[in-house]
């Protein structure tokens, strides 16, 4: 078995889980995020694309529905004992299935909580489970149940975290080092995801972000991959991850002389940044390090070119996507607190004159205030 956690973690984690469940009325919770299912059990696998489902009841005892490829794959991974297997045709109802698992345990009349905010829960899949629930027991919304308690990290978290920024530091080595006129975009993703490779990481929760020419004003992936010219500019985002805990990053690198305007975008992107980060401290919330980004952007007169958010908490998240709960946004009301990894990323995208500047990275929550898991410099190239 592969745990990447003691089992006596674990078992505090579904402790904490089942007093949230009973603080909240519930004698029981359905989870559809993978995120869930690896915090609570270790369980780590992808086959959550399909019906599947973790059932955690109130007393602790639990039982995983999933499909036949995934049945080593729970065993190997994770500290499941119960697991039930639906059978793929053109006939098959899964959520039936379930249905008739948790009559087994009781569970009718009762009030079931549901992770419905899960990829793996479709608006299909999510429409065939309450047509199967309808008469047998009450479901409500509890998709941020765990998402709570997973957002503050343990020592043996923090430790993966740390990992993840070491790993995303060995990233920008590499991409620094290629980054030059002629250089191919293709060379750049291949050594940086190399690198976490190297270092014992894994794939992050979603891919790489890499633009450049008009293409840095991009923040999302897209594909097709080009040379840099001689005159050029380069935006990346990226992440180390490590036993999924993922450290992100981000990056405007120019090619050839930095115009002026340039500069004074990365000036004020760094005041943005340490200003942000100078909030990452308990008590201060998710809103008011927004709030530092924005009075900054807004000083120099960026703020048409700003964004209205500028970060969110990481941790082990799945594919398609690292970000996890909460954002930096206006007026979030969540308080940091010790334990936290959040990573403030400020992005400057003018599209009048074609520029872009970003920089980003990840930092822990602290009693004593915020720890960078990156060690890069934030001076700019060039």
């Amino acid at each position: 078995m592969t745990l990447h956690f003691s089992p006596q973690e674990l078992a505090e984690r579904r402790e904490r889980a089942c007093l949230a469940m009973a603080k909240d009325g519930l004698d029981g919770l359905l989870m559809f995020r993978q995120e869930s299912m690896f915090y609570l059990t270790g369980y780590d696998t992808f086959g959550y694309v399909f019906f599947q489902c973790l059932f955690l009841a109130q007393d602790g005892g639990m039982f995983l529905l999933t499909r036949a490829p995934d049945l080593r794959q729970a065993q190997e991974t994770s500290c499941l004992e119960d697991i039930h297997i639906w059978v793929d045709g053109p006939d098959a109802q899964p959520a039936a299935k379930l249905r008739a698992h948790l009559a087994a345990r009781g569970c009718a009349n009762k009030t079931l909580g549901v992770e419905y905010e899960a990829y793996g829960l479709t608006a299909r899949n999510g429409k065939a489970l309450d047509t199967a629930m309808e008469g047998f027991c009450q479901l409500t919304d509890a998709s941020l149940l765990v998402s709570r308690l997973r957002v503050v990290k343990s020592p043996a978290e923090i430790a993966f975290a740390r990992r993840a920024g070491e790993l995303a530091d060995a990233a920008l080595a590499e991409a620094e080092t290629l980054t030059a006129p002629g250089a191919f975009e293709g060379d750049i993703l291949a050594a940086m995801q190399g690198a976490i490779f190297k270092g014992g990481g894994d794939y992050p929760g979603n891919e790489f972000i890499i633009g450049s020419g008009a293409g840095a004003l991009l923040c999302r992936y897209y594909s097709g991959r080009r040379n840099l010219d001689a005159q050029d500019q380069l935006t990346l985002e990226w992440a180390g991850a490590y036993r999924h805990y993922h450290a992100a990053m981000m990056r405007t690198l120019p090619i050839g002389e930095v115009p002026a305007r340039q500069r004074e975008m990365h000036a004020v992107a760094k005041d943005a940044l340490l200003a942000v980060e100078d909030c990452l401290r308990p008590g201060r919330t998710f809103g008011d390090a927004f709030d530092a980004h924005a009075r900054v952007m807004d000083a120099a007169g960026y703020q048409a070119h700003r964004m209205h958010a500028c970060g969110y908490s990481l941790g082990t998240t799945f594919a398609p996507n690292w970000m996890d709960w909460p954002m930096l946004y206006h007026g979030n009301p969540v308080e940091m607190a010790p334990g936290m990894t959040i990573f403030c990323h400020m992005i400057i995208f003018d599209s009048d004159l074609g520029l872009a500047m970003t920089l980003g990275r990840t930092s822990l929550v602290t009693s004593a205030g915020p720890e960078c898991l990156s060690k890069a410099p934030l001076e700019i190239a060039g």
